[in-house]
């Protein structure tokens, strides 16, 4: 590979690990959620400190505090049941008669067969974790192969656009491996270290060597790359599979917790139309009234099955954005160096 066209594997890994990916993808959803929600609060509470109408006057004008409210039972209601019924939908794909399902068990099983015949194991993992990482494994010995075949290579140039190759292979394989060896599948952790290895880039990079120098590679080196490639194809698939069963899984864990936390947010938000209004919650603390307090609470309530919402959302948006495209296609121009797939 040209100077040009060299795979950075760190730049790779830094694009994946900076802040906004962090927290858009590894950053745990509740933490997420709670962060979201107090920032809103602080916000509400420090807003009342400007000179703006009093809270407790716009209450007071209003007759009670339910016209904040009201509107958020409705919303709640209607949002959990739309959220619960596409869940639904999402999962029923996966229900069918035998023969459906006998046929997806076959292929699975063809599918199993092809990576274990391809990767030289007789029996491969069950575990998603294990499954990537014995396929990993597969492609870092395939690289190494394809550098032994080269040691006898009289071409230079050639034999270091090979070297490079390996290397970024073999390093990116090492990082993904690290990492798969404690992962669950459940937590995003299977599916953050698919997105590490660049498999796409790979599969680019290869052929282009192939198409480069065609006529300098010998037989088994042709051989060797070749079976480089035929393993690399086969990670596509697996990733696209696991992320696919991530979604359903992750769509499960939404809807749980907007059933879990609609209700208390339903009975908050009943407590603060039925007992609050203008006369109650007199004083202040730290210098803002009370109500300010204790309103904006109860709106940061009324507002968290939203931020639920979003922040799941985000993170299935997110990798769906960033696995679009399977196989050896790059969706944009800076994957070329740094590619997700």
């Amino acid at each position: 590979m040209s100077d040009g066209e060299s795979t950075d594997e760190s730049d790779g890994q830094e694009r994946l690990g900076g802040p906004r990916l962090w927290i858009l993808l590894q950053l745990n959803r509740w933490v997420f959620t709670g962060a979201i929600l107090a920032v809103v609060y602080v916000i509400l509470v420090a807003f009342s400190l400007i000179d703006v109408t009093p809270l407790r006057v716009i209450v007071d004008n209003q007759g009670s505090i339910g016209f904040l409210f009201s509107a958020f039972i409705g919303a709640i209601i209607t949002g959990t049941s739309i959220v619960v019924t596409i869940n639904q939908l999402v999962l029923s794909q996966e229900l069918g008669a035998v023969g459906d399902q006998r046929e997806r068990m076959k292929k699975a099983m063809e599918f199993r067969r092809d990576v274990e015949a391809t990767i030289e194991e007789d029996v491969s993992p069950p575990e998603p974790a294990g499954f990537l990482y014995e396929l990993v494994d597969g492609i870092h010995e395939r690289a190494t192969e394809l550098e032994a075949v080269m040691e006898d290579e009289r071409d230079e140039a050639l034999r270091q656009k090979i070297a490079d190759y390996v290397e970024d292979t073999t390093e990116n394989a090492r990082s993904v491996k690290a990492d798969l060896e404690d992962a669950q599948f459940g937590t995003f952790e299977v599916i953050w270290n698919a997105l590490n290895f660049n498999y796409s880039r790979k599969i680019y990079d290869a052929r282009r060597i192939r198409s480069d120098h065609e006529g300098s590679l010998s037989d088994e080196a042709n051989e060797k790359l070749d079976h480089m490639i035929e393993t690399l194809k086969l990670f596509g698939p697996a990733r696209e599979h696991f992320k696919t069963l991530y979604f359903q899984w992750e769509l499960i864990n939404l809807s749980r917790a907007l059933l879990y936390i609609s209700v208390p947010a339903l009975t908050v938000m009943g407590l603060m139309i039925m007992y609050i209004d203008g006369t109650g919650l007199l004083g202040t603390t730290l210098g803002i009234d009370n109500l300010v307090w204790v309103t904006s609470a109860g709106f940061v309530v009324g507002l968290s099955p939203f931020v639920v919402f979003i922040v799941y959302i985000l993170r299935i948006a997110t990798v769906a954005k960033r696995t679009l495209a399977m196989g050896p296609f790059i969706l944009r121009e800076s994957e070329r160096d740094e590619d997700l797939g």
